[in-house]
């Protein structure tokens, strides 16, 4: 980049969505960065435009008016920053127009290089549209079949140890051959296939790949059993990415020229802020955006940075697959009144029809917060699956183990480890309430022990995943004081109880000396208010059988942090999550928990 970071001053940063585009004005204040502004127009990658320019310069216009000064020169976006104080000294712009980046992966073992290998691509923001593996079931023409049909933008090989054998390696590169595959966009140039597989296979591959396919190699993703090095993989995607998927899309060309450094995938520039801030906090985190056709899961446990794409759930276009996977009952369970299942299955296929139609009324609202509940927990439960420990690698098995011959590492979501919880998405982020996003990701994530909750304000995530590659510093004072809403924190007992039972005593200290003495019984919610930007000392004592984090009885003292819900005590036990089945007693009981966070109008 050729201009110094110790100089920048105005930051303009756009996020390409596939459907909107959003611009962002950053500038500094004194001695830190904070957002000034924001616009945003429709997105003008598909006809009748078909340049993703447009839509920029709309966004950007939008930004300028909401600013007061000039930002735009003709069509030219003013940079450096003018001594009259026109103009920006950088741009920068993250995309997923498009349908962002849509990858196919494969590998020799479905349960660990190709799983490998799908962890790469998600991280480096794909969508992976299918695995194919050697002992996946399908026969060869099958696997060459469906690559074809498919016509993914990239396709990622992998397969074998450095010390293994090359056999089916070099047959899974025979199967990309036969299947000769053309990419999604363009016509006129070659498919990338990233090569990250074993070393001794290369030349093999290559005589296969190298005169159909745009073939780049790199360093195997998984060397040995013991070790996976996805790292190599994901930046190669990213520098693909640019050079064959974005530079083919209307427009691009001429918006690669315009910013400072390479664009990023929108969802890889999220997960890196988030790998950033987990880092620098040294903290566990989980972030979810939840749209209208999927929920993207980001998580950093043990320094390890996952990401997982649930395509087929959403609040609008994917309404439909939430509402069969998940069930009637579970949907029933979350709302607090009495409806007729037929009028529920029509509100949801009327959201099918019209899926940018938004609630109208109390009741709506409440079915819609009900669907979001079980597109989050899917997506989750979906997110835990894949981030695991390496599979393949020797360890102690029990007796029961002995009888799953394929049994899978473990997961790396440790929901008592979890400090930050991070919401994002229409659904959540734009709740009329805050009280209502805070019971949202309380009843889809079932934190446990003591969990902060935010939600993002307005989706800016993306821009300073990319700003944070630039000036990390502006990045983390945008994120913490102006992208973040903190809602509070969760305090959530662990154990099986019966309804009544005290499980939780103890006291809050809150600021100014006021004291509040802890008395939660199992199936209560409490909230303590305390405003975000305070904090509580606490000293809680979880009775036997419950943990708080310590193990099992055993006393915590913590520090709380106040938000705009403020401190929620969840005595809901978690092992497990239950609700009653006689629908009067579990319609009341929802009516309590909204009661205690004062997420609906009184009546």
């Amino acid at each position: 980049m050729s201009v110094d970071k110790e100089k920048i001053q105005s930051i303009l940063a756009t996020d390409c969505g596939s459907t909107t585009t959003k611009a962002i004005l950053i500038e500094k204040i004194g001695d830190e960065f904070r957002l000034m502004v924001r616009g945003e127009a429709p997105t003008t990658v598909e006809a009748p435009v078909e340049d993703v320019t447009r839509g920029v310069i709309n966004a950007v216009s939008e930004v300028q008016e909401l600013a007061g000064r000039p930002l735009l020169e003709g069509e030219d976006i003013i940079k450096p920053q003018r001594a009259n104080g026109d103009g920006v000294d950088i741009y920068i712009s993250t995309s997923s127009a498009g349908g962002g980046l849509q990858m196919m992966v494969a590998g020799v073992v479905k349960q660990m290089t190709a799983e490998s290998a799908e962890r790469a691509a998600l991280g480096a923001g794909a969508i992976v549209m299918d695995v194919i593996a050697s002992n996946d079931g399908r026969l060869a023409h099958q696997k060459t079949e469906r690559i074809r049909k498919l016509r993914p933008d990239m396709i990622l090989l992998s397969g074998g140890t450095d010390s293994g054998n090359i056999r089916q390696v070099v047959e899974l590169a025979e199967i990309i051959t036969a299947a000769d595959p053309k990419p999604r966009l363009g016509t006129g140039y070659e498919l990338p296939v990233i090569f990250a597989g074993n070393i001794k296979a290369r030349d093999e591959v290559k005589k296969r790949l190298d005169e159909k396919t745009a073939l780049v190699i790199t360093d195997n993703l998984r060397p040995s059993l013991e070790e996976e090095n996805l790292m190599p993989a994901r930046l190669e995607i990213q520098d693909q990415f640019l050079e064959h998927v974005m530079s083919h899309a209307p427009g691009y060309k001429t918006l690669m020229l315009w910013t400072d450094v390479d664009i990023m995938p929108t969802p890889a520039a999220v997960g890196y802020i988030m790998e950033r801030i987990a880092k620098e906090r040294g903290i566990q985190v989980v972030g979810v955006d939840i749209g209208g056709a999927t929920t993207d899961v980001f998580s950093v446990f043990q320094g390890i940075f996952n990401r997982t794409v649930s395509a087929n759930y959403g609040m609008s276009y994917s309404i439909s697959n939430v509402f069969a996977d998940s069930g009637m009952d579970n949907i029933m369970r979350w709302v607090p009144f009495d409806i007729d299942e037929k009028d529920l299955r029509n509100r949801i296929k009327n959201k099918m029809i019209r899926p940018t139609s938004i609630p109208q009324t109390l009741e709506e609202l409440m079915i819609e917060q009900a669907l979001a509940r079980e597109a989050l927990s899917l997506s989750f439960l979906q997110h835990k699956a894949l981030a695991t420990g390496l599979k393949g690698v020797h360890r102690e098995r029990t007796i029961a183990d002995a009888f799953d011959q394929t049994a899978s590492g473990d997961t790396l979501v440790d929901l008592m480890g979890l400090n930050m919880l991070i919401g994002s998405g229409g659904v959540l982020s734009h709740a009329p309430r805050r009280s209502q996003s805070a019971w949202m990701l309380m009843d889809a994530f079932l934190p446990e022990g003591i969990t902060q909750l935010t939600v993002d304000s307005i989706f800016m995530m993306p821009q300073l995943g990319v700003l944070a590659q630039v000036h990390p510093e502006a990045a983390t004072q945008v994120f913490v004081k102006d992208c973040l809403i903190y809602l509070g924190t969760c305090v959530a007992p662990v154990g099986p109880g019966k309804d009544g039972r005290q499980i939780l005593t103890g006291k809050i200290s809150l600021p100014g000396g006021r004291e509040i003495e802890v008395d939660l019984k199992y199936g209560e919610l409490q909230v303590i208010p305390l405003e975000a930007g305070l904090t509580a000392n606490a000293e809680l004592n979880p009775a036997k059988g419950f943990d708080l984090g310590e193990g099992k009885g055993k006393k915590i003292e913590t520090t709380l942090y106040g938000g705009v819900v403020g401190i929620v005590l969840d005595g809901r036990g978690r092992q497990p999550f239950t609700l009653p089945k006689d629908k009067e007693k579990r319609i009341e009981k929802l009516h309590l928990w909204a009661d205690a966070l004062n997420a609906y109008p009184k009546k």
